[in-house]
């Protein structure tokens, strides 16, 4: 087996050298996580392994709660060890700074604190193995807005509290919300409606509104397949698996949103709430002047009147021959979407 870096060697090295192994970053990964399984296949601890690279750590953090960041000179050695282009490191990790400059600065790596929301979560220990080629099967990555569960391998991971990954194998309407979330990402306006789905109902699950059986329901299912929900430290399962729970929900709710046409100056809330009730297959929809969904229909452009049952389609888009089918690059009406 090939010997580790050996420690000071960069110091008789005007530029990297190429190391042993060549070890691929995860999509969205954070850096401190990618740090720690290139440490692993050198076999050494992370400090080891920037001392190594001569690499001046500061601070002290574990991952998710604290992030590394590296100075240009630290990323290009970090590449060379890892045998990966600077710049593909830099497109893979989103906390990775890489300026392209080719100065002489110091090697650093800083430990900072990060924010709870932003805080990097589980990724699938499958994925995991195979990009470390086995050696381990954990990894932190910065989940996208467009990806929450890996439906090939049905696992998800919906908060960073979490120290393992949950199963969704028991809930098969997670992997169906998964592709019709990722048709979602091409619409020029799915990333505003995806967040504004979030917030609506991340509000109705905490105050038990609309959805409260189903969701009761989808909860218990993650429950029986996860028992690390019930042992969690101070945080109940309720609020672990939320953003898993209300999943399939928020998805119909982001593609509706997205695809409503909209009509200047006359509002048409009512109409709006019909049809988000018949996407959502709820009998009745009647929310409350104070209720987030009725105030985002009444804070952005007006939804043209529509019916709910006559705009149903098997595919569950809004048949409509409004002008924003020619505006966006799906066609919500294509045979192939199903």
């Amino acid at each position: 087996m090939a010997s580790a870096p050996v420690v000071g060697a960069w110091a008789q090295l005007p530029l990297p050298a190429p190391g042993v192994f060549r070890v691929r970053p995860l999509v969205f990964e954070a850096t401190a996580s990618y740090l720690q399984r290139l440490a692993g296949a050198y076999r050494l601890t992370l400090p080891q392994l920037l001392d190594s690279a001569g690499i001046t750590v500061r601070g002290h953090g574990t991952s998710p709660a604290a992030e590394l960041d590296l100075s240009p000179t630290a990323t290009r050695r970090v590449a060379a060890v890892a045998r990966v282009r600077p710049d593909v490191l830099a497109r893979a990790l989103p906390g990775l700074l890489q300026d392209g400059t080719t100065d002489a600065r110091p090697a650093t790596a800083c430990w900072g604190p990060v924010e709870h929301r932003q805080q990097a979560v589980r990724a699938c220990t499958m994925c995991v193995r195979h990009h470390s080629r086995g050696a381990t099967g954990t990894a932190w990555v910065h989940r996208p807005w467009h990806r929450l569960v890996c439906w090939r391998h049905q696992q998800a991971a919906p908060d960073p509290r979490l120290t393992s990954t949950l199963r969704t194998g028991a809930v098969p309407e997670l992997a169906t919300a998964h592709h019709s979330h990722q048709r979602l990402q091409r619409h020029p306006r799915g990333a505003s409606a995806w967040m504004a789905a979030h917030a609506i109902t991340t509000r109705w699950y905490d105050h038990q509104q609309h959805l409260t059986h189903r969701w009761h329901h989808r909860l218990h299912q993650l429950t029986a397949g996860n028992p690390q929900l019930r042992r969690a430290g101070n945080a109940s399962a309720v609020l672990l698996a939320r953003d898993l729970v209300t999943y399939p929900e928020t998805v119909t709710l982001a593609r509706t949103l997205a695809t409503l046409p909209h009509q200047h100056p006359t509002p048409h809330v009512h109409d709006a709430v019909g049809v988000i009730g018949h996407k959502l297959a709820l009998t009745r929809l009647s929310p409350t002047a104070n209720d987030p969904l009725t105030t985002y229909l009444g804070s952005h452009p007006s939804p043209a009147p529509v019916s709910p049952l006559r705009t149903a389609t098997p595919h569950g888009y809004l048949s409509t021959h409004h002008s924003i089918n020619n505006k966006t690059k799906i066609n919500p009406t294509h045979p192939r979407n199903p």
